[in-house]
């Protein structure tokens, strides 16, 4: 894992500032402290952080063709760059090396941006050919590995491309404007995170996963080069399907053990990650190291049956129970995730990151299995709403207005505003129903919550949050509604919360995560697996806990999801309390003019007093305020995370 920064002039003799790439490095060295290069030729600059895994001695970036006219840096793992080397070196390209870098250089002069496509792994990179002064970037099918750019201008005659891993590099920039996007807060606090192609910068954005950039003479193209296909389904049976999950699964973790270094695995005790440990356990047989994380409140502890795996297949194990203090890890936090980010299981993400990074350098982990195989409760929750429906439409109709008006009347009532929720849910579409199960600020809380002179912007196309995920789930090839859950959260989910929680929690300590459910190969098998073998009678995972059920045993398997949260509700009324009051209610926080300070108060008494749960709200809004004193009240991005 490493991280990768750049710029592009416009003007093909005007040089890069080696001063400034040298400081974007800076801002991101934890992603790669052990080595680190720079290429300075007009009109580009490239800079490179280097954790080193494959090739120690000859992986050195940024790298070259035999003639110095094409270079690249990467961030990432290509798994099948040896198939790829054999290929090229068939068609006559000269390999230095025995990095997976170098097909990247080759790859790109032999197939342009068809590259990207031919890719297996998780990637972000810049290739820059000087021939014609063009800049090739592409992104991983599923938004593994991160890439920000912004397209900046300082006076008519100086036009630039900047782009890193992390949006902080950008911030080194003088060019890049630091204006807040309404429309990214409006959409983090609809989804506790930004999601592509916005940052929470007005002139920065994310390449969306499984695109490419090409940037020539000041233009800017974009385009997507995968989408995952849902139909035709496969004509299998389910016994095959399920000796064909394990076998893709098996291979999936096999390619990724390929390491110089150390390596482990993440066990959480769940199934995927007890999976991936199974497989592994397939390819290793001497050492093998897992980590797990634990809670002292049961309802989130899963350490037991973690041990239980760790027993079954003779691991190293090492674990660590969590008593985190948020005070303790709030800024550092704040700091890494360089936009606003309010998932709190990112708390023991970090720290589970830390543990493991004492003992290895590389860790498999069971991300991804979720959302291939149907395992979310709010996939089954769809359908609590069949009851209410049942009432015919013209009176749920009728009911709207009374029952939000109700809601407005008692607004320490949970009931009346969950009758409300409840009626109004069922007047949607399947789509927009779904997506109430993700939301944090609801649409119609919005108007409240914002001042009022940010109020009209919600009348805008662009602030309509739920409808990103709308259109999404009608975007691609799922036909059948589960597919079309899954599919939203593989392309707008796992991208937006998931993948950045682990990438920057675990590049905080310099770890590289490396995802086995992620492989796209198994991602499109799963995909085209007729519906009622991943969800029928409505059971959650069913494939999967078919498919590990010659493994594992039938109560390690179906048993209730746990959470992998932290106890936050009981922090604002606790050791959180004064922090959490200041920075909702405080005047540098009133003076930044975002919210109604007024709702913003009455949210916080409610949970506080115990009225109604507005845990999760409250942490968005706190984490958005940590991320301001962060970055906005603080011009230098190499100022480093701050002690709340």
């Amino acid at each position: 894992m490493c991280g990768i920064v750049g710029k592009v002039h416009v003007d093909p003799a005007c040089p890069v500032d080696g001063a400034l790439i040298e400081r974007m490095k800076r801002t991101i060295v934890h992603r790669g402290p052990d080595d680190d290069g720079t290429h300075l030729r007009p009109p580009v600059g490239l800079g490179f952080q280097r954790l080193s895994i494959i090739d120690l001695a000859g992986g050195h970036q940024p790298m070259t063709n035999e003639d110095g006219s094409v270079v690249v840096v990467f961030n990432g793992e290509i798994y099948n760059f040896v198939e790829l080397r054999e290929r090229l070196q068939a068609l006559g390209h000269v390999f230095r090396t025995r990095s997976d870098t170098e097909t990247l250089v080759h790859g790109y002069e032999e197939w342009g941006t068809e590259l990207a496509a031919k890719l297996r792994g998780m990637f972000a990179f810049a290739v820059f050919d000087h021939k014609d002064n063009t800049l090739y970037m592409a992104r991983d099918r599923t938004g593994k590995k991160p890439l920000f750019y912004a397209h900046v201008r300082r006076g008519a005659a100086d036009e630039a491309l900047i782009f890193a891993s992390e949006l902080k590099a950008l911030l080194a920039d003088p060019a890049m404007d630091r204006r807040v996007s309404l429309a990214a807060l409006n959409h983090y606090l609809t989804y506790q995170y930004v999601p592509h192609p916005w940052s929470i910068f007005e002139g920065a954005h994310k390449l969306p996963p499984a695109h490419w950039l090409l940037f020539r003479n000041g233009t800017l193209r974009v385009e997507r080069y995968w989408y995952l296909p849902y139909e035709p389904k496969h004509a299998i049976s389910e016994e095959r399907a399920v000796e064909e999950t394990l076998a893709r699964l098996d291979e999936a973790v096999r390619v990724r053990l390929v390491s110089d270094v150390p390596l482990g695995c993440f066990l959480s005790g769940g199934i995927d990650s007890s999976l991936v440990v199974a497989m592994m356990r397939r390819h290793i047989t001497g050492d093998l190291k897992t980590f797990s994380i634990g809670f002292r409140e049961a309802e989130f502890n899963e350490l037991p049956y973690a041990r239980r795996v760790a027993r079954q297949f003779e691991t190293n194990h090492e674990e660590f129970i969590v008593e985190p203090h948020a005070l303790e890890c709030l800024g550092t936090l704040a700091w890494h995730f360089d936009e606003p980010m309010a998932d709190s299981s990112a708390i023991p993400t970090f720290y589970v990151a830390k543990l493991t990074r004492r003992h290895v350098t590389v860790a498999l982990n069971g991300d991804g299995g979720d959302e291939s195989f149907c395992g979310y409760s709010r996939y089954a929750g769809h359908w609590a709403f069949d009851g209410w429906s049942r009432i015919p439409r013209v009176l749920r109709r009728l009911a709207e207005g009374p029952l939000d008006a109700l809601a407005r009347a008692l607004p320490d009532s949970g009931r009346a505003e969950l009758l409300s929720y409840v009626n109004r849910c069922t007047l949607m579409s399947p789509q927009r129903r779904y997506i109430q199960s993700m939301v944090f600020f609801r649409e119609h809380q919005k108007p409240l919550l914002f001042a009022p002179e940010h109020r009209t912007f919600l009348n805008e196309a662009a602030a309509d949050s739920e409808g990103l995920t709308e259109r999404l789930m009608l975007d691609g090839t799922a036909v059948e509604f589960a597919d079309q859950m899954m599919y939203s959260d593989i392309m707008m989910y796992l991208p937006g919360a998931l993948l950045p929680k682990v990438d920057r929690t675990t590049m905080a300590v310099a770890l590289e995560g490396r995802s086995p459910f992620l492989d796209h190969h198994l991602m499109e098998f799963a995909a085209r697996v007729p519906v009622e073998y991943k969800f029928g009678n409505r059971v959650l995972k069913r494939l999967l806990k078919r498919a590990a059920s010659s493994i594992f045993p039938e109560d390690f398997l179906n048993r209730p999801k746990m959470g992998f949260g932290v106890p936050i509700g009981q922090w604002f009324r606790g050791e959180l309390r004064s922090l959490t009051e200041d920075f909702l209610l405080g005047e540098t926080a009133r003076r930044r003019g975002w919210f109604d300070p007024a709702y913003v108060e009455r949210l916080y008494l409610q949970h506080v007093e115990g009225r109604q749960n507005h845990q999760h709200r409250i942490w968005a809004l706190v984490m958005f305020e940590a991320w301001c004193r962060t970055f906005l009240d603080r011009p230098d991005p190499l100022a480093g995370p701050l002690s709340f």
